[in-house]
């Protein structure tokens, strides 16, 4: 388990129960927005859009929330038009990151994010500089209950390329991007989450000490811009050095 996706599962468990749930909420309408916008507003036929539904469920959000956000997308709503972008840049330790963008104003995310970066002792870079030390898979977590042996011949079963403990007695399943919604379905009766597409890196960076610290908080004050709607990085960190990081924060 990469230092890295421990800190994310710890970082969603604040945002569901603290101060951040507003900001939260806020990335996720405007997810469900450009899903139906792109895709359409019937979820059955718009794997996007069932994702971005799942999530927002499994946030707690309400329905008739959801459904503004859909009509909005479909234009049934006014609403505002969203951008999709992809950023790039490298953190301390020579981190690398991938930075998934949501916006209304371009000019005015790309300003925030560099100073975000700048100030974190790092650097945006040029488009296809980074991100193919990543591919892009579907990702699928399965909830804990189900046997590893159950999960693999149900996984491998219905199309997916690999499972993976995710360190607290659950799963996580990867698959190509086109085979997550076909996978989740299969996999439902084991209790699943929201699935989701990730840049997961071929290889990672060990970071530790201030390094570490300092990474940490890039990913926490990135995540924190409006605009951002997913980061991702090839970083790890010794799950003892990440207890002792997250006991001082």
């Amino acid at each position: 388990m990469s230092g890295h996706n421990r800190w994310t599962k710890i970082k969603r468990k604040k945002e569901a129960m603290g101060a951040t749930k507003g900001a939260l909420f806020t990335k996720l309408i405007r997810e469900v927005t450009v899903a139906a916008r792109n895709g359409g507003g019937d979820p059955d036929h718009n794997a996007r859009l069932r994702s971005a539904i799942l999530a927002a469920r499994e946030a707690n959000m309400p329905n008739d929330t959801i459904t503004r956000a859909i009509k909005k997308g479909t234009g049934e709503l006014e609403g505002v038009s969203y951008e999709e972008l992809v950023y790039e840049g490298y953190g301390p330790g020579g981190v690398a990151f991938v930075l998934e963008i949501l916006t209304d104003n371009k000019n005015r995310t790309a300003g925030d994010v560099r100073a975000i970066f700048t100030k974190g002792g790092g650097s945006m870079a040029t488009t296809g500089s980074v991100a193919f030390q990543f591919d892009r898979k579907g990702v699928i977590p399965v909830k804990k209950g189900p046997s590893e042996e159950q999960v693999m011949e149900m996984a491998l079963d219905a199309g997916a390329e690999d499972v993976l403990a995710d360190g607290d007695g659950g799963f996580e399943v990867r698959t190509d991007p086109g085979s997550v919604m076909q996978v989740h379905k299969a996999l439902e009766k084991l209790g699943v989450g929201a699935p989701r597409l990730q840049f997961i890196p071929k290889t990672t960076v060990q970071v530790g000490g201030e390094t570490a610290e300092k990474v940490l908080r890039l990913v926490e004050n990135l995540e924190d811009n409006d605009d951002v709607q997913h980061v991702h990085a090839n970083f790890e960190i010794p799950d003892e050095e990440l207890a002792q990081i997250e006991s001082r924060a």
